[in-house]
């Protein structure tokens, strides 16, 4: 095994931190992983589950779509709060602009000497949302960020918490279809992993499909983490559309049976 990168233990203890935030009802199984970016300040991810088990969305791909949507790609180390799983592995190695290092079962690196880990990157937009017209032009702007070479179909997301904070989101694709993740997942993984407030409302901004709404995948998951949300369909040279959280997916599966930890 290659020695352990300076750093990469406080690096899995902050992992082992962002592993607390997670939403594991059904199965209790946290995990949690922190992105190091070059400048020393670091995004986390944790484990969110879904009441759809194939839903459920990893501290990686939630650390990872994370850095993309607040548009930091400078990534040069990864850690993990339990030693890498076959399909987190897979999902490192896949990408083919990222030449990855695994010195440990916890770390993982693109250079030999990696920065101290300083500060968490706060995932916010300085700017609040004062209108609804506001919320979704944020979204088209923030949709510049997305990461779609496979379908090249940027898709931005706001959600602005109940206190008025704005969580940016968009999709970002991986050469394994199975780990694409979707705006509206994005950001609203990101609110879980930051612990932040409840959400308020959803904008969401198709740029190439402005008529475009949310998908299945985003449905389910947005009834299950944002039931009582506003969601906000940006309509470009319209007002935006509004729908309440249940109505985008009525009669849907809450997974109350399946519950077997409390929160």
């Amino acid at each position: 095994m290659e020695q352990i990168p300076h750093h990469g233990e406080l690096l899995r203890a902050l992992a082992e931190e962002a592993a607390q935030y997670s939403y594991v009802p059904y199965s209790g199984r946290s995990q949690g992983v922190i992105l190091l970016l070059s400048d020393g300040s670091y995004v986390r991810g944790c484990r969110v589950e879904n009441a759809s088990f194939q839903l459920s969305i990893g501290a990686l791909d939630n650390a990872w779509s994370t850095a993309f949507a607040i548009g930091r790609r400078d990534i040069c180390a990864v850690a993990a709060s339990e030693p890498w799983s076959l399909a987190d592995r897979a999902f490192l190695t896949a990408m083919p602009a990222f030449a990855w290092t695994l010195p440990s079962d916890h770390v993982a690196t693109l250079t030999g000497e990696i920065p101290e880990p300083t500060k968490a990157m706060q995932p916010l937009l300085d700017s609040g949302i004062q209108e609804v017209g506001h919320g979704a032009s944020l979204a088209r702007n923030v949709a510049s960020r997305a990461w779609v070479p496979e379908s090249d179909f940027p898709v931005g997301s706001v959600v602005q918490t109940v206190s008025g904070l704005c969580i940016p989101g968009v999709n970002v694709e991986h050469p394994d279809w199975h780990r694409v993740l979707c705006a509206e997942r994005n950001a609203l993984s990101t609110l879980v992993a930051y612990g932040f407030d409840s959400a308020k409302d959803i904008f969401v901004s198709c740029l190439k499909e402005p008529g475009g709404t949310p998908c299945g995948a985003c449905r389910q998951v947005v009834m299950e983490l944002a039931p009582d949300a506003t969601v906000w369909l940006d309509r470009v040279s319209q007002p935006p559309m509004d729908m309440q959280a249940s109505v985008l997916l009525p009669g849907s599966f809450s997974g109350r049976g399946l519950h077997r930890f409390d929160l």
